[in-house]
């Protein structure tokens, strides 16, 4: 039985621990064959068998203090924002006196009865989530953020009640209630800048269009986008968005596919041409008759893939897992140490609980949750939005290391057809001419070096063929303008009794650089030899950009193809490539990438057909062209929208900031807690600045990944 995945909002998770927590409650239970939570998405990956049903998935995540949102709940109000406005309110009185002594330098306090009623609330409302996720944390025997700011606030307000009891000189509830508020605010800016982490998945998602002009046996008529079926025909008017995949069968236009496949450019489409659901239509109106709707859409696919990438954790991210699970109790145990020794060195009660909560509250570990599930968030939604689909975090780490990228040739760094790359003519033969009557000759024909000669000769009138014949494997003759004239390879042309040593050297040369021969002679009375044509794929526009800008990250490039060795060797020196292997099998690739790994390298493949699947699966990081087939995109770490090879160094460089990104947080939140602890512990930090650090390292942590929303191709 294959395991089906699901995917659930929880709700009251406030740092690492508490993703932890839930993994491990998930994965005891029987069925679930995997389970990742992610503190940045608030997102459960839960792939399980039966038993292991939503249901009781959905019971064991609530058995252990938190929620799941329902599906299709719609989108809940901020009231975060009240709640901190309510906090500030409450609080500045009391933090009013010390800022006042500070400036003026007269002591003033509010009464004590006044502190009191203005701190309860925001202990006990605002602070309400801390009580319950602290509950929650001590019913599950682990420890979280809200544990260590209960106890923390609970000590400083206790005190302070336990001191109005007695003498009360100086109370403490203004540190407790300036705590709260400051975390409680640092979560809400938290959450706001989140949201853009997601912005990437926002703008996909808003590419369907909400209705469908559609023309069916009974008319046009508008329908819902959810009634649209395969076979419909679509009617898109300028400015409309195409509501699904499909073909043109008739109007012309030009669509914007910048969304989905990061192309600036409009494409120029026509009758025939394949369309991608999500597309603009520029101008001019479009009849679609559509091919795949739902799921099936290319547009479906690419924001499952940026889900599923969002969502999952990078290698990296268990180190944080592994400190977090721990982190909690060392605290709190600090905390216990900090307390003690500031008693035995004879500062009094006072002065060690004091600084043992600012020991707690500085060492919430919420920076460390989300130093990697931001960052890989941000990168994957920044790459989609120039047509790099990263479909999961190891991929993105993985390709942050590449040293080596090894590429297929065919529909990778070339076009994948011929072009006519050269004329060589008889002496007295006018090449265009001869041009012209090789492309009359092959005017019916479908074979791919015919639309080469025909896409050579342009827009020059051709005369009409007559009584034509086509030799399978050889060439084809005709009569042009009641003239009989052949075309065919070497092979046609020696039966036919004609010498080709006139033109043998150029042919030789063309052929040793791996390009096809087709001659053309005219047979009317006497036989004549006329021209040869060499055809040849051609590069891409941007190979040539792709390698150097892969040389300039410090990448090796070479090239992996079946092509014979002379087209091989022309291409890689064209290309200035670091290697080429040539005339090797598919079995053959896959040895290869293994061999480039045994040597030590971190190696990239960059392929595109059914070929080429094993050396990408077999490679460190596949990197397959969307343009190609469904069986190399499936098997490819990263899914490249266009078939521009210039897109893999694009790749990489996002992959190495994104890491970089990464190693940022990570090192921000280490050391944050680092210093802080000790200061705190030493009696350098009170509760409120440490309430305010804390605060902000979250903040800082959220703000550096958004800062890759910067980075262009």
């Amino acid at each position: 039985m294959s395991a089906s995945e699901l995917r659930l909002d929880v709700t009251g998770m406030t740092c690492a621990a508490c993703a932890t927590r839930i993994e491990k409650v998930l994965r005891r239970l029987p069925g679930v064959e995997a389970a990742a939570v992610n503190l940045a998405s608030e997102e459960a990956i839960v792939k399980a068998v039966a038993p292991a049903t939503r249901e009781r998935i959905v019971e064991a995540i609530e058995n252990a203090g938190y929620g799941v949102r329902p599906e299709n709940a719609a989108e809940e109000r901020d009231r975060e924002s009240w709640w901190v406005a309510a906090g500030v309110l409450l609080s500045l009185p009391l933090v009013a006196p010390m800022l006042l002594e500070l400036a003026t330098g007269e002591s003033w306090m509010l009464p004590p009865w006044a502190q009191l009623v203005l701190a309860t609330p925001v202990q006990f409302g605002l602070g309400l989530p801390f009580y319950l996720g602290a509950w929650r944390a001590l019913r599950g025997f682990s420890g979280n953020m809200d544990l260590l700011v209960a106890i923390g606030t609970s000590a400083a307000f206790g005190l302070s009640l336990y001191l109005m009891a007695t003498h009360p000189h100086h109370l403490y509830f203004e540190s407790a209630a300036v705590i709260i508020v400051l975390v409680r605010l640092g979560k809400w800016l938290e959450k706001r800048a989140k949201k853009r982490t997601l912005s990437a998945l926002s703008a996909l998602n808003a590419l369907w269009p909400a209705e469908v002009l559609v023309r069916r046996a009974d008319g046009e008529s508008e329908i819902p986008l959810q009634d649209l079926v395969a076979g419909d025909i679509a009617i898109i008017r300028a400015g409309a968005r195409i509501p699904a995949d499909g073909c043109i069968i008739a109007g012309e236009s030009e669509l914007d596919e910048a969304l989905i496949t990061g192309e600036s450019r409009p494409r120029a489409v026509a009758p025939g041409d394949r369309v991608i659901g999500g597309a603009v239509n520029g101008m001019g109106r479009l009849e679609v008759e559509i091919a795949a709707v739902g799921a099936e859409t290319m547009l479906a696919r690419i924001i499952r893939m940026v889900t599923e990438a969002q969502g999952a954790k990078a290698p990296i991210q268990r180190l944080a897992d592994r400190v977090s699970e721990v982190f909690v109790p060392v605290v709190l145990a600090i905390a216990l140490v900090t307390f003690i020794g500031w008693v035995a060195a004879g500062a009094g009660v006072e002065t060690a609980l004091v600084n043992a909560v600012a020991v707690l509250v500085i060492a919430c570990p919420c920076a460390l949750g989300l130093a990697t599930p931001t960052a890989i968030m941000v990168g994957v939604g920044v790459g989609a939005k120039h047509g790099i689909l990263i479909r999961d975090a190891a991929a993105l780490e993985t390709a942050g290391r590449i040293d080596l990228v090894a590429f297929d040739k065919t529909g990778t760094l070339t076009e994948g057809k011929p072009h006519l790359q050269q004329t060589v003519e008889m002496p007295g033969v006018d090449p265009e001419q001869a041009l012209v009557i090789a492309a009359a000759l092959q005017s019916g024909s479908t074979h791919a070096l015919a639309d080469a000669l025909r896409g050579a000769a342009g827009e020059r009138p051709l005369p009409a063929a007559s009584q034509a014949n086509v030799i399978a494997g050889r060439g084809v003759t005709a009569l042009i303008d009641g003239h009989p004239y052949i075309l065919g390879n070497a092979r046609m042309m020696t039966e036919r009794g004609f010498d080709l040593a006139p033109l043998q050297g150029p042919a030789d040369r063309l052929a040793a650089e791996g390009a096809s021969i087709s001659y053309l002679a005219e047979t009317d009375g006497h036989q004549r030899l006329l021209a040869l044509f060499a055809f040849a794929d051609r590069l891409k526009p941007n190979a040539h950009r792709a390698v150097a800008a892969l040389h300039d990250l410090g990448i090796r490039a070479l090239m992996l193809t079946g092509d014979n060795k002379g087209a091989a060797a022309r291409i890689a020196a064209e290309l200035g490539l670091d290697d080429v292997r040539a005339e090797l099998l598919p079995g053959d690739k896959t040895d290869a990438i293994r061999q480039l790994k045994q040597q030590g390298n971190r190696v990239a493949m960059v392929g595109d057909g059914i070929n080429d699947a094993p050396a990408l699966a077999g490679a460190d990081l596949g990197l397959a062209m969307a343009t190609g087939t469904d069986v190399a995109i499936e098997t490819a770490g990263v899914a490249l929208m266009r078939g521009d090879p210039a897109l893999v160094p694009q790749a990489i460089d996002l992959a190495r900031r994104t890491s970089r990104k990464i190693w940022e947080n990570l090192a921000w939140a280490f050391v944050f807690n680092v210093l802080g602890l000790p200061l705190a512990a030493f009696g350098y930090l009170t509760p409120i600045i440490a309430g305010a650090a804390m605060a902000l390292s979250s903040v800082a942590v959220v703000t550096n990944a958004l800062t890759l929303n910067r980075w262009r191709p």
